[in-house]
């Protein structure tokens, strides 16, 4: 499955999307300036799907960690983050 295809599937799997981690005063915009793309794999706790939108033209992916419950936005080209995908994927169906 290619990766467009497992993020469509996860959005329609109602992960959460659209959430702000900004201000709610603030308008929306891309929220992931950096991406983390060395493996972090086993820190994570939760992972949010963002689709792009008019707000922002790139998918995001927010993982929330463990430890301190800190988001960190992934890169999603990275094969580790890709893998991490399929798996949440698999849990869903």
């Amino acid at each position: 499955m290619s990766y467009f295809t497992i993020v469509a599937l996860m959005v329609f799997l109602a992960i959460a999307v659209g959430t702000s981690l900004g201000d709610p005063g603030v308008p929306p915009r891309c929220q992931c300036i950096k991406k983390e793309s060395r493996p972090i794999g086993r820190h994570i706790e939760k992972v949010e799907v963002i689709p792009a939108s008019s707000d922002c033209s790139e998918t995001e992916i927010i993982a929330t960690l463990k430890k301190d419950g800190r988001k960190t936005c992934l890169d999603p080209e990275a094969p580790w983050v890709q893998r991490v995908l399929q798996k949440l994927f698999k849990r869903t169906r």
